[in-house]
């Protein structure tokens, strides 16, 4: 039996670290436990580098904070990337499913990584693109 590989949007990282909303936060860490012990979980290079921007700018974390969370999660994940054609994917699943691009984006690199599901409260829950579903997790 195999293990089901599953990626985190960048609002799950962010709530992880959120004092602001603590159902969110702790929904966001407990999903973060079990994607570590439970799940084959891969962070994606877009996810992370929102997740900088955001906490970062938003004043939630220093930068020397964000850059030891960062890379705690790639200790335990994996960061998958962009290949060639994941832009190719993304505006294709723009024109067709109405993505925003950068959903898109995040939506084709789990795609191309053979990610099954991908927990986000940006995407329609429970709908599935490609062998992707969306999940999210606050509902």
């Amino acid at each position: 039996m195999s293990v089901k590989r599953v990626s985190l949007d960048t609002n799950i990282l962010i709530y992880a670290i959120d004092k602001d909303d603590e159902q969110k936060q702790l929904t966001a860490i407990k999903l973060i436990e079990k994607c570590a012990l439970k799940y084959d979980c891969v962070l994606t290079l877009q996810s992370l580098s929102e997740f900088y921007v955001a906490s970062t700018r938003k004043g939630k974390v220093t930068h020397a904070q964000a850059e030891a969370q960062i890379k705690d999660w790639q200790i335990l994940f994996p960061t998958i990337l962009p290949s060639t054609r994941t832009v190719e994917y993304a505006l294709k699943a723009v024109e067709e499913h109405r993505l925003s691009f950068w959903d898109a984006m995040l939506w084709a690199v789990a795609y191309e990584n053979s990610v099954g599901e991908l927990y986000s409260e940006d995407f329609q829950t429970e709908r599935e693109l490609k062998g992707v579903l969306f999940v999210n997790p606050f509902d």
